[in-house]
């Protein structure tokens, strides 16, 4: 063997609905490429068609031997205008979640994953008072309708991400530039995310789950922020403020209920814990030299110029494990690669799950971004980060090398010397 899998790790994959199900315009993505804002003028009315094929991509995952899936409900079909819930789309996801735990797929539901039905985000979005109560009215219909279903959930996926794209850089709808934007979006998804977590531990008891039976948190895009001289001030300091401003801040008050600026006062919420578990999506380092991303010269890039830095996600989980709790199990909800070729991700994967199994840590789950290849938000169709290919105007499926990969690992729970030699050998990043 060239590894040997980390014991009990489990290993799937992970989507978004808007990036793979098609067929929805009431959502602020849609309109926004419609407006001609997309990149490569694609739209997420086309993506995967998801939504209509769900039975063949379960069963290829079933094929492929994925033991865990995690995915997310699209808000705007659920309620496409205010407190109008549509029950064929609930029914629509509950029969989904049904077939996918009869081909032996744990699911894990993510509530909201960056967009917004029109009405919602017409209304001021994130940034309204009203938010968290209208996202929770939301939340309460998705768990009475498939709640007795699913043991995991994510209620906000990349909350720093989200708000830092849609309202300080105005690069994703409703394209704001407002540090006031900011930081009512960033408090009231901390409140949603402590309220939903509430919420869906108090369902579940009530349709008589153990507490222990349900595991809620939330997914925070986290990465390494380093000087690009060590020995300049000014580098150390944009590195510490940066990690701060992006991702500590919004960590510690969601996860424990104690507001940290720019996250305003959380009045009313109790501090506590707030995560049956610490979920990270991880991606890249940044190298700084101001306030900001930067990329290190020299290092390995994937196809969007991202540095490839496998070290950065066990550091991550060291310092997180440490800070809230070495007893809590740590849920890797997303990592992965854009790779357009299928070229180096191979590789990527083989160092990524080689490097988590040989260190310590208390990874227990490992969801690959992503299943297929989707609607990559502002790049769109042309960011291409899926272990199955999807050729856009057929909707034909074809399983990467990638894919069988991963397939392998699960199958002999490591790489062996010939599946090194098949997948990985050959498999190699560019700078």
């Amino acid at each position: 063997m060239e590894f040997k899998l980390k014991e009990g790790l489990l290993i799937g994959t992970a989507t978004a609905a808007t990036q793979i199900e098609g067929g929805d315009e009431n959502n602020n993505w849609a309109r926004f490429a419609a407006q001609g804002k997309v990149d490569d003028g694609t739209t997420p009315v086309r993506a995967d068609d998801h939504y209509r094929r769900w039975k063949e991509d379960i069963d290829l995952m079933a094929e492929m031997g994925l033991q865990i899936y995690r995915f997310g409900v699209e808000w705007s079909r659920i309620e496409p205008s205010r407190n109008n819930f549509s029950q064929e789309a609930l029914s629509h996801y509950r029969t989904e979640i049904e077939y996918m735990v009869s081909k032996g797929i744990k699911p894990m539901l993510t509530l909201h994953h960056f967009t917004n039905p029109l009405w919602f985000e017409d209304m001021g979005g994130w940034t309204q008072d009203e938010a968290v109560d209208i996202f929770l009215n939301f939340c309460n219909q998705v768990l009475d309708s498939m709640g007795d279903l699913v043991e995991d959930y994510i209620t906000i996926n990349e909350p720093n991400i989200y708000s830092t794209n849609s309202l300080f850089y105005g690069i994703w709808p409703p394209e704001k530039k407002s540090i006031a934007a900011l930081a009512k979006s960033y408090t009231n998804m901390t409140r949603a995310h402590i309220a939903a977590y509430k919420l869906i531990h108090e369902k579940r008891l009530s349709m008589g789950k153990k507490r222990d039976e349900t595991r809620v948190s939330f997914a925070n895009h986290l990465r390494i922020f380093e000087p690009k001289n060590k020995g300049n001030l000014w580098h150390r300091f944009s590195a510490w403020l940066s990690e701060y401003l992006f991702q500590t801040a919004i960590t510690h008050s969601m996860m424990t209920g104690q507001s940290r600026l720019p996250v305003l006062s959380l009045k009313g919420v109790e501090p506590g814990r707030y995560y049956d578990f610490i979920g990270i999506n991880y991606y890249s380092r940044s190298t700084c030299s101001g306030i900001g991303d930067g990329v290190r010269e020299g290092c390995d890039k994937n196809d969007l110029d991202w540095e490839i830095y496998h070290e950065g996600l066990i550091r991550l989980c060291q310092k997180l494990s440490a800070t809230y709790g070495e007893e809590y199990p740590i849920f890797i909800t997303e990592n992965g690669t854009c790779d357009n070729s299928d070229s180096f991700r191979p590789r990527f994967i083989y160092d990524q799950l080689k490097l988590i199994s040989e260190t310590e840590n208390r990874i227990q789950r490992y969801y690959h971004w992503s299943f297929t290849d989707n609607f990559e938000w502002r790049e769109g169709e042309a960011a291409r980060f899926g272990i199955v290919h999807v050729d856009y105007e057929t909707q034909k499926r074809t399983v990467k090398e990638s894919g069988k990969l991963i397939t392998a690992i699960i199958r002999n729970q490591g790489v062996t010397k010939a599946d090194y030699a098949k997948f990985v050998e050959n498999s190699h990043y560019h700078k």
